[in-house]
């Protein structure tokens, strides 16, 4: 059952400002805002209710699109989870530093990771005065100098493998050290900052009870929360409280995932409640996204009419689910159809910072409000790049083109995406002029960018090989 890309999506522009230069200051007016950032993990373009979803009820994620804007072509930088979240953290192309690949769990491996010529946008809302709380799924390097801790967040509390079960009785292992192979990272105990904790309750439920109390706790002080929740990526788990809710849903897989998404919902309710009980919610920035696209075939999501899925550079890999309200800056109701970015969230953020900022390195993202406050009428990006390093696949949006390039055999297909969103009718031939061009652009963006600086997924089996002492406990 596919479900209508939205057509209710339309004016608004992304946050921050383009700072582009390593010395880059900046200046802002008023009271610094409050950040969350909540990211869901494998979930399906048509699965939220401001993209037409039927069968799943959003109704608290659909608030944030409905107080603010719903961005009909927002994108992320990569089609897989550990990448993508590279780039919004940092808010530049992950392959400028080589982070081409979702990472292993590797607790002894510092280079397995974000590496340390990176800053994050915790590190810098720190040097203007905020405290930072990471939740959830980190994915950015599972060795001690990867630790949120150590990038930036003042406060921690989650995993840091690339996924997690959600029950209690499920996590069995106390530290990553007692893992065997790469997915018993998913049965290690909770970390609340450095210390190893039980967990008591469903997973996604826990998650949510956290930002709300870092809300009430930080009420006073400028807060950014980066709520990554695991949900709803596999493995399918939910509970009866959340699966009663579909029992009219046959399918058994689809089911589960409704479930999961509802109890993510749930929480970005409690979240909104808190701060509408503690009179923050005209000056917070809360946005809502996918770290990629819906893998259909694994947990029964629904890109709608988006081609492809999770590991593509077709639409239904990178085109997702993207929503930000802040009633002090941006209207309610907005629809924005310009193409924009997860690597914008950084440079929207810091723009609001009271006092300058210095930058470490250029940013690839911009800042979003003037342009949905209508300051600026051209569109944020003229280019948007991506990358698939080990399958030599590329693709370049610039306006309402789009050219998938599979390097291996110089198949190049170009689509004009205003016209067909689901990439079904390839007009390259009749465009050859619009391919070449594309594939310079797309030349020199990669002469930018750096191989990957560590093995990935893909490679787990050549990794054990290479460190057989993967997971050895350091000796003290």
């Amino acid at each position: 059952m596919k479900m209508g890309v939205h057509t209710i999506i339309g004016a608004v522009v992304f946050l921050l400002g383009t700072l582009t230069a390593c010395n880059t200051k900046h200046e802002a007016k008023g009271k610094q805002p409050n950040l969350i950032i909540i990211l869901a993990d494998d979930l399906g373009y048509a699965d939220v209710g401001f993209n037409g979803c039927s069968d799943i009820p959003t109704p608290h994620i659909d608030k944030i699109a409905e107080g603010g804007v719903t961005f009909t072509n927002g994108y992320v930088s990569y089609c897989v989870c550990g990448p993508s979240r590279a780039g919004l953290i940092t808010g530049r192309y992950q392959d400028r530093f080589g982070f081409s690949r979702n990472p292993l769990f590797a607790p002894n491996d510092a280079e397995m990771g974000l590496p340390l010529s990176e800053e994050t946008l915790a590190d810098v809302l720190g040097r203007a005065g905020y405290k930072s709380l990471a939740i959830g799924k980190w994915h950015l390097g599972a060795h001690e100098l990867l630790h949120p801790l150590k990038r930036g967040f003042t406060d921690f509390y989650g995993f840091l493998s690339g996924g997690h079960r959600y029950f209690p009785e499920e996590i069995t292992l106390e530290d990553p050290y007692e893992a065997k192979e790469q997915f018993d990272g998913y049965k290690t105990k909770l970390l609340r900052n450095y210390d190893r904790e039980e967990l008591n309750e469903y997973l996604t439920d826990a998650l949510s009870k956290e930002a709300v109390a870092y809300i009430e706790k930080n009420k006073d002080n400028p807060f950014f929360i980066y709520l990554a929740y695991n949900a709803p990526h596999t493995p399918l788990q939910a509970t009866k409280k959340y699966l009663d809710r579909f029992d009219h849903i046959s399918n058994k897989k689809r089911k589960t995932y409704a479930a999961m998404v509802s109890a993510m919902d749930d929480g970005v309710g409690t979240i909104l409640t808190k701060l509408d009980e503690l009179d923050l919610s005209d000056n917070t920035i809360v946005v809502f996204l996918s770290d990629n696209g819906g893998p259909e075939n694994h947990n029964a999501s629904d890109n709608g009419l988006l081609r492809g899925q999770k590991g593509d550079l077709f639409e239904g890999g990178i085109h997702v689910p993207f929503a930000i309200k802040w009633p002090a800056k941006i209207p309610d109701g907005m629809v924005y159809d310009q193409p924009v970015i997860s690597l914008d969230l950084f440079a929207t953020a810091i723009a609001q910072t009271e006092k300058p900022v210095m930058l470490k390195n250029p940013l690839d993202g911009v800042n979003l409000i003037p342009f949905l406050t209508g300051e600026k009428k051209n569109q944020p990006h003229d280019y948007l790049f991506w990358r698939k390093f080990d399958a030599e696949n590329y693709a370049v949006r610039n306006g309402s083109d789009k050219l998938f390039l599979e390097e291996k055999t110089n198949k190049a297909m170009l689509f004009n995406l205003d016209e067909d969103i689901s990439e079904e009718n390839d007009i390259s031939a009749e465009k050859a002029q619009n391919v070449n061009k594309l594939k310079e652009d797309i030349d020199k963006w990669e002469n930018e960018m750096k191989a990957p600086i560590f093995m990935g997924l893909m490679q787990d089996t050549e990794y054990n090989e290479l460190y057989p002492d993967r997971f050895k406990r350091p000796e003290k």
